[in-house]
């Protein structure tokens, strides 16, 4: 080997050390930065010795796609439990339904059964008349309450809808910078860093399939096959509706012009947050809702009184706040407007018209010699409770049975739902956390590989150190034997 060789030989150890020092500094000071993929310099042999060829970013398509999913998948599922647990069970009373009509309803029921069988107690009287109001109450907070939820869901949307906007605009310019730099041959690793810490977002509010093209570029599809990105992001509309009843149907989410589905069951099909919130918006909570609108159209019609003699009935216990003409209006919201009639509440109404009809006057009294022991009316109250009723299967537990079956039912749907939510959840996000974690361990940086791979790279120098020296000394052997 040559002076001059051995020279340049130290000089590629040099810039090639100083290279791989900068790399494994910048990976070193990333070392918990969840979107940084960790760098490795590619050392190739030339003609004139080892040299640094380029800058490889650890991936790998495969897992990143199977975590982008998962990621979908769990941030759906979170989103839906929150809506059935610190939503709509919190405005039930918590796990024990405490606050829901099912509790009310059969503290009505044990009440009236109670004054049936003393029908001359005054204070069983204002004590049904009290149950029918907390029942009635409850009613109409449980679908105040669903309509907020809808309307808190809506706003949510939104919001996820602008912000879903924003970051494929961003998406877009990163993706723009990313085959600019690869096309060009220029160091597209940060850029490509920052275009996947945007996908992880994106895919947090709505499930994404990605396509790899020339040059780096990228395209995003939704789960179902609608264009989120290709070349250009594509506009995500949506129209917010501000107030909510049991008549009102929100607007859709539109992708490209096309409607985004909400997600459906327990285990949601959702993925991605949207069409969690979707879900609560126009499933569950109208569905819920249909059901207590048929609890309260029930109770209006078992305690209704009829005119014997023109047969004629009128709503009675129970009433309509919104009709008039002492009859029931739409079905629609009829949870929300069911009141208790104002005859029967002291202190200016009597407590014991329940006893002997007549909330609607004279010719609908059925005690007519005014017995205080008389319970035929009462007993023909509680025996409704015992006869079936056919419910639409808009309510999803529709069909032939009791008041007090279908209340019961009514919980047994929600919490069947919120008992399989929770338990996908728990299943969901363990698939996150491990898919995750196996992306993070083919990508990530670990600190004890960075710094094995610096004390080599030192003995590199140290190498190409000593190389310099010794030509150095042998330059200088020459001088001074020439000299």
């Amino acid at each position: 080997m040559s002076l001059s060789t051995a020279r340049s030989t130290a000089q590629a150890i040099f810039n090639n050390t100083a290279r791989q020092t900068a790399v494994l500094g910048t990976n070193i000071s990333n070392t918990q930065n969840a979107d940084y993929n960790k760098r490795t310099v590619m050392i190739v042999s030339t003609e004139s010795g080892a040299r640094v060829g380029t800058v490889y970013r650890e991936e790998n398509a495969a897992l990143f796609r199977q975590s982008l999913e998962s990621r979908s998948q769990a941030s759906a599922q979170t989103t839906l439990v929150d809506g059935l647990t610190n939503q709509i069970a919190n405005l039930l009373g918590g796990n024990d339904y405490g606050l829901s009509p099912n509790t009310y309803l059969t503290s009505f029921y044990s009440a009236l059964e109670s004054y049936a069988a003393k029908p001359s107690d005054t204070t069983l009287a204002s004590g049904t008349v009290s149950a029918a109001q907390d029942l009635a109450n409850s009613l109409n907070t449980t679908s105040k309450g669903l309509q907020s939820i809808r309307a808190d869901a809506d706003k949510t949307i939104s919001e996820q809808v602008s912000d879903l906007n924003n970051l494929l605009e961003q998406f877009e310019a990163k993706n723009n910078e990313v085959v600019t730099a690869t096309a060009t041959g220029k160091d597209a690793n940060s850029a490509l860093d920052e275009r996947d810490s945007l996908l992880k977002q994106i895919s947090d509010i709505v499930g994404v399939y990605t396509w790899s093209r020339e040059n780096g570029d990228m395209a995003l599809y939704t789960m179902d096959g609608t264009t989120l990105f290709e070349t250009v992001a594509r506009q995500v509309t949506f129209t917010s509706t501000t107030t909510y009843d049991a008549s009102v149907t929100g607007n859709a989410v539109l992708v490209d012009g096309v409607p985004l589905s909400a997600g459906e069951g327990g285990d949601t099909t959702a993925s991605g947050s949207l069409q969690a919130l979707l879900q609560i918006r126009d499933d569950i909570a109208p569905t819920y809702q249909r059901q207590l609108d048929e609890m309260a159209n029930s109770l209006i019609e078992m305690f209704s009184e009829t005119d014997t003699s023109t047969s004629t009935t009128l709503t009675g216990l129970f009433s309509d706040s919104g009709s008039t003409t002492g009859s029931i209006g739409s079905i629609d919201n009829l949870a929300y407007r069911i009141t208790v009639n104002s005859a029967v509440i002291p202190p200016n109404g009597d407590p014991s018209l329940i006893r002997d009809g007549g909330i609607n006057g004279t010719a609908f009294v059925s005690n007519t010699t005014g017995e205080s022991g008389y319970s035929d009316l009462l007993d023909a109250y509680a025996q409704k409770f015992e006869e079936t009723r056919t419910y639409t299967n808009e309510t999803n537990i529709g069909g032939s049975q009791t008041l007090l079956n279908f209340s019961t039912a009514s919980i047994g749907w929600f919490e069947t739902i919120r008992s399989s939510a929770t338990s996908a959840e728990e299943t969901k996000t363990a698939l996150m956390s491990r898919t995750s974690e196996a992306y993070s361990n083919a990508t990530a940086v670990s600190l004890d590989e960075e710094l094995s791979l610096l004390l080599e790279v030192e003995q590199s120098y140290k190498a190409g150190t000593k190389l310099l020296n010794a030509v150095d000394e042998m330059i200088q052997t020459l001088l001074d034997t020439v000299g």
